[in-house]
């Protein structure tokens, strides 16, 4: 999140200091004239009273430190003794941290520690809370140690990652003239300055950096007077660098060369892919998205690492029950099985399980996937070209001529794919996709909205799957916690499952003291038997239906995630974030 502009006038702040110099002299730390040098000495300045006044040897140090502690009720702080983890330093960035005269110091779940030399100054911590998007926990130290503390720390955080700076210094900026947005723009000069060779070394690094921290997007984006680049790690966006203005352009430029995309083009959204070769037995892709911003061209790239891909369907999450019933229905000989979730819920690697669990010499498989993700051998797989009409109706059209056993549509979005893929499970094929839904019970409503016959959804349809990813407790740090009863009640965890224990992780270097290493699936099951199918066909209602799956034996995803909060793999908030309410 870009910073909240600081709104205070000048008049607000030095009402503000001279607050604390009358409280000052009323302890009688100084006395009134040494007051009026200091605030004297702090207009002439521009400087802040506090200090001013240690500055000129009225009060130490760590007096001021016990005083602002006491009068503001809270802890102060000895930055000498403190080790702030890297993950940690990268919640605030320098300039943020240099302004308000502040350090993050430790978080713990959805509180960051900062140490602040004015434990009164609200419009920083507004202002932290809005950038972090964490509640913000103060305690105090001294101007000094703050100062000291800001170059040790970010210091050491950017030779930790890769030394940015250093790679920034080999630019003479004011050589290059990075060209605007809005004045057409030379596109060799910009082809030129994106080939430079530190602007090269820093996209790279930004990449491998990526790889290293286990991310699974990066978000290049340009506003208006700032320019950050953000990584998703384990399904939550954090800030890692913010470079220079006048890079802006040259890194994009550099992105898009790299995924083969039209440097000169500005105006439209372009997909690539860059392919990254990781010692001799590893590549990485990287699928790329660039969209048209207000400032610029804000650059997505998803993270496709086939090595960590997860094709074995006992390890991706789902407990006995659920899987029995996926593994039973998709191993039928025809009927349509849909997976649904958000954005980065884990469909395709669930649908990818699926089809390795298919993958047979003697099944025919063919896939329309718009974009293949992965490479599977023995699976014909197809990329969708919108722009020259092959789209998911037309190849699901051609697989119908290409003797197919099994079909595989990336996503249902419209009547007709929806209408061809159902006619192929009626015609003896296992047809599997996706539907962008929030639940299982919701995705019938969806397809008889996209005007299919109630008769048909209910003769192809053999399950519907929907899952989420919550975040998995960090198994180095994990203890066991408290969790109040009354929030258990609100997570509707059944009455005889209170008293179980449940855990979090304390946080760790391993997990860069989120108390989160890497993601677990929830899922929900729906199997379309008779019973369901009569409901569809008389017309109930969502919210019916789900009650009438419940009945028989379904786990909703809340269900899901509160057996996985008791089996100590996540915790209640991630339950929250992820699933609704039943």
């Amino acid at each position: 999140m870009t910073p909240v502009p600081d709104y205070r006038s000048f008049s607000d702040e030095f009402m503000k200091q001279e607050r604390l110099g009358e409280l000052l002299v009323r302890e009688k730390l100084i006395s009134p004239q040494q007051l009026k040098k200091a605030v004297d000495r702090s207009r002439t300045e521009g400087s802040r009273l506090g200090y001013e006044i240690t500055k000129m040897g009225f009060v130490d140090e760590t007096d001021l430190t016990k005083f602002l502690s006491k009068h503001y009720g809270v802890p102060s702080i000895n930055l000498t003794d403190v080790t702030v983890p890297e993950a940690i330093v990268a919640q605030i960035p320098r300039e943020v941290a240099e302004r308000h005269q502040c350090v993050p110091v430790n978080r713990s779940g959805a509180t960051l520690v900062v140490a602040m030399a004015d434990p009164s100054n609200i419009y920083a911590i507004d202002d932290l809370k809005f950038m972090t998007g964490y509640n913000i926990e103060v305690v105090v130290a001294s101007e000094s140690a703050i100062a000291e503390t800001i170059g040790k720390l970010y210091g050491a955080s950017e030779q930790l990652d890769y030394d940015y700076d250093a790679i920034l210094g080999d630019l003479d900026l004011d050589d290059i003239d990075f060209v605007e947005e809005d004045d057409g723009g030379d596109v060799n000069d910009l082809a030129r300055a994106s080939e430079d060779a530190p602007v090269i070394r820093l996209v790279n690094l930004i990449l491998v950096d990526a790889i290293k921290r286990g991310t699974s997007d990066i978000h290049i984006e340009p506003y208006e007077k700032s320019f950050r680049v953000r990584f998703r790690v384990d399904g939550v966006l954090e800030e890692v660098m913010r470079p220079p203005m006048k890079l802006r352009n040259a890194i994009i430029s550099r992105v898009k060369i790299m995924a083969n995309l039209d440097i000169a083009e500005r105006r439209l959204p372009q997909d690539g892919r860059i392919k990254l070769r990781m010692g001799r037995n590893r590549e990485m892709d990287f699928r790329v998205s660039s969209l048209p911003t207000l400032f610029g061209e804000k650059i997505v790239l998803r993270l496709l690492d086939k090595s960590n891909l997860q094709l074995d369907m006992t390890k991706l999450g789902f407990d006995q029950k659920p899987l029995e019933d996926f593994k039973g229905q998709i191993h039928r000989p025809y009927g349509m099985c849909l997976v649904t979730g958000p954005t980065g819920s884990g469909k395709t690697t669930t649908l990818y399980s699926a089809l390795a669990e298919l993958n047979q010499v003697t099944e025919n498989i063919s896939t329309a996937e718009d974009p293949v993700e992965f490479n599977l051998a023995g699976i014909n797989q197809c990329q969708m070209h919108e722009s020259i009409g092959l789209n998911f109706a037309a190849a699901l059209r051609s697989f119908l001529r290409q003797d197919p056993d099994i079909i595989m549509v990336g996503e249902i979005r419209d009547f007709e794919t929806a209408e061809i893929s159902i006619k192929a499970a009626l015609t003896g094929h296992m047809v599997l996709s996706t539907l962008h839904t929030n639940d299982a019970p919701s995705t019938v409503s969806r397809l008889l909205n996209m005007g299919v016959e109630p008769f048909l959804v209910t003769a192809a349809l053999n399950l519907i799957l929907a899952q989420r990813l919550a975040r998995r407790i960090c198994s180095e740090c994990k203890e066991q916690t408290e969790v109040a009863r009354q929030t258990l009640i609100d997570l509707q965890v059944p009455e005889d499952w209170l008293d179980r224990p449940t855990y979090k992780g304390s946080g760790c270097q391993r997990c860069g003291s989120s108390g989160y290493k890497g993601r677990v699936a929830l899922y929900e099951v729906m199997v379309a038997n008779e019973e369901l199918k009569d409901y569809i066909l008389q017309g109930y209602s969502t919210a019916e239906l789900k009650a009438e799956a419940i009945r028989l034996g379904m786990d909703t995803l809340r269900m899901a995630g509160i057996k996985k909060l008791f089996e100590g793999m996540t915790t209640p908030e991630e339950i929250v974030r992820n699933t609704a309410p039943d």
